[in-house]
């Protein structure tokens, strides 16, 4: 019966009765229920056409109604998971570690009367410092993480998000641990400035 629908609809007269409104344009009720009445009335006209011995009704065929769109299945990426607070966790400690051995070598060295230090900056100064520059390692690695639609290779991407941390953390371990051995001078700082 479908397909006697079909063609019968395609082949349907332009709607007769619809009269425009003064601007030209028509009311869309009046089009929606002369819609109805032509598609019942072309259904009937091809079950009769056809050799169909039912008589279709206007009452009995309701309008086809349309299928819903399926709402855009969005899956959600965990981007902050453990591994990437383990990472960058380590990250933090490793940078901590740097900064404060860093600190304290250069207090013990000014404090020496070395000529090398002439002044030992403020921590709040260092802090905002080296937490802007973590911010912005703690940035990067989220957005390298993050999924981007628009972004060619991105699943490959996407993996080596912890490279940049992977590599960092052992420089700032090895730079620490260095400043931890610091050395006084072996000879007095007045006789090294001769």
């Amino acid at each position: 019966m479908l397909l006697a629908l079909v063609p019968a609809l395609a082949e349907s007269p332009p709607l007769d009765g619809v009269a425009p409104e003064a601007g030209g344009e028509i009311d869309s009720t009046a089009v929606n229920a002369m819609t109805v009445n032509a598609t019942t009335a072309n259904a009937t006209t091809a079950i009769a056409t056809t050799g169909g011995s039912a008589r279709v009704d206007s009452a009995t065929v309701p309008p086809a109604p349309l299928p819903d769109t399926p709402a855009p299945q969005t899956r959600k990426v965990k981007v902050i998971d453990k591994k990437f607070i383990f990472v960058m966790g380590a990250l933090g400690g490793a940078e901590s570690l740097r900064f404060i051995t860093h600190k304290l070598v250069l207090d013990r060295e000014f404090a020496a009367g070395a000529p090398w230090v002439t002044s030992v900056p403020a921590n709040p100064h260092l802090v905002a410092k080296y937490a802007g520059i973590y911010a912005a390692e703690l940035l990067v690695a989220y957005e390298i993480k993050k999924p981007h639609a628009w972004l060619p290779g991105d699943r490959v991407i996407r993996k080596l998000w912890w490279v940049y941390p992977a590599i960092m953390m052992p420089i700032h371990i090895k730079n620490g641990v260095r400043s931890i051995r610091t050395q006084a001078p072996s000879c007095p700082v007045e006789q090294c400035q001769e």
